[in-house]
């Protein structure tokens, strides 16, 4: 940890608790930041744990427990449960003057120049009470997602109108691809955002017990847990290990198969990393890693979500992967893909991650003379 006197400059981070995904982009950012300049220090205000911080973070940071958004309420990772968004809503937003002016004081006291949010609008109200430059990091923004529901529940075009304003609000804007809803005004536009790897597939595979010829596939729905007992009918596979991280409470394994905690001593980009495929949910922080880290992706769409489609097609466009029906995934019957999937290559990124250049920005702002 830097020590309190060395630290120079401070950035408060609000990033939104859907799933793991916001988080995992957000640490990409942070820790490339801290590459660039050990001395940042970050206030993270979030309800995802602080363990994933901890874990995708080397740098200083402090962590406030604080809901920054709704998002979507999730029945399962791929079904989200809209008569409770809205009762969520209702109750959050909009947000009350005394929360948005107490949470001002609380960054100013701690010196903060900056505010960054991965989608979180409370952020942005945040720093305009306080005086301070926001900045929006996003593929999407939730009055976007929201429009696909409004012909569902009409009480969404109140929050729609609130968050689009809000969002409208913030100094600077950061897209991320794949993009959902492209904006003239955007700043920057980066390539995919993802925590880097820190071990390499040798080490991985060693740690797992699988040796280095056999082959690894990843299985992963995402930060949401959900017990799929189909995956159990993949012992018959003998030939191929499958790690599944969130697919138990603690590490289990059964024969071919390894089930892992959400909270691990893997770290979810080495997985990837280490894997020759990964099958599951496709959300951003999972695409980005999976593009990173070059291997053929299996992907299950969200129904009834728009990004889930805009993701799918920069899929078919920049990497190799192949679509898994929902009903597919559920009954098991997606593992006839298999030697499909394999047989699929992989691909050598020569281009940098996103999170580099999200952290370029952002220190170049932070160091120049307005700031």
């Amino acid at each position: 940890m830097v020590g309190v006197n060395s630290i120079k400059r401070r950035v408060a981070y609000f990033v939104s608790p859907h799933g793991f995904g916001h988080a995992a982009r957000a640490s990409g950012v942070m820790a490339a930041l801290h590459r660039i300049d050990p001395s940042i220090h970050f206030e993270v205000f979030t309800k995802v744990p602080a363990w994933f911080f901890r874990e995708s973070l080397s740098g200083p940071f402090e962590y406030h427990s604080l809901v920054t958004d709704i998002g979507l309420v999730q029945e399962t990772p791929l079904h989200a449960d809209l008569a409770k968004t809205v009762q969520q809503l209702n109750r959050f937003l909009p947000f009350k003057s005394s929360r948005i002016k107490g949470l001002a004081r609380e960054i100013i006291r701690s010196k903060c120049q900056l505010v960054v949010c991965d989608i979180s609008p409370m952020g942005i109200a945040v720093a305009e009470e306080a005086g301070l430059p926001s900045l929006l990091v996003e593929n999407f923004t939730w009055d976007w997602v929201y429009r696909e529901y409004i012909s569902s529940d009409h009480r969404l075009g109140d929050y729609i109108a609130y968050l689009r304003k809000l969002f409208d609000a913030a100094d600077y804007h950061i897209q991320t691809e794949p993009v959902c809803g492209k904006s003239s005004k955007a700043d920057l536009v980066t390539l995919p955002v993802s925590r880097g790897v820190r071990s390499s597939p040798g080490d991985i595979r060693k740690r797992l017990g699988v040796s280095p010829t056999t082959r690894l596939i990843m299985i992963t729905m995402g930060g949401i847990p959900e017990r799929n007992e189909s995956l159990r009918e993949l012992t018959i596979h003998e030939d191929i290990c499958f790690v599944i991280p969130g697919g138990s409470d603690s590490k289990e394994i059964l024969d071919n198969l390894i089930f892992l905690p959400h909270h691990s001593k893997f770290f979810h980009p080495d997985l990837i990393n280490a894997s020759d495929a990964v099958v599951g949910k496709v959300g951003y922080s999972t695409l980005a890693e999976v593009y990173h880290g070059g291997a053929p992706f299996g992907y299950i769409k969200r129904p009834h979500f728009q990004e889930s489609e805009i993701l799918a097609a920069y899929i078919q466009k920049h990497m190799n992967g192949i679509a898994i029906a929902e009903k597919e995934f559920k009954e098991g019957t997606w593992v006839s893909h298999l030697s499909e999937l394999l047989a699929l290559s992989g691909i050598r990124r020569r281009g940098p991650n996103g999170a580099e250049q999200v952290a370029r920005f952002v220190h170049e702002l932070m160091v120049s003379p307005q700031f």
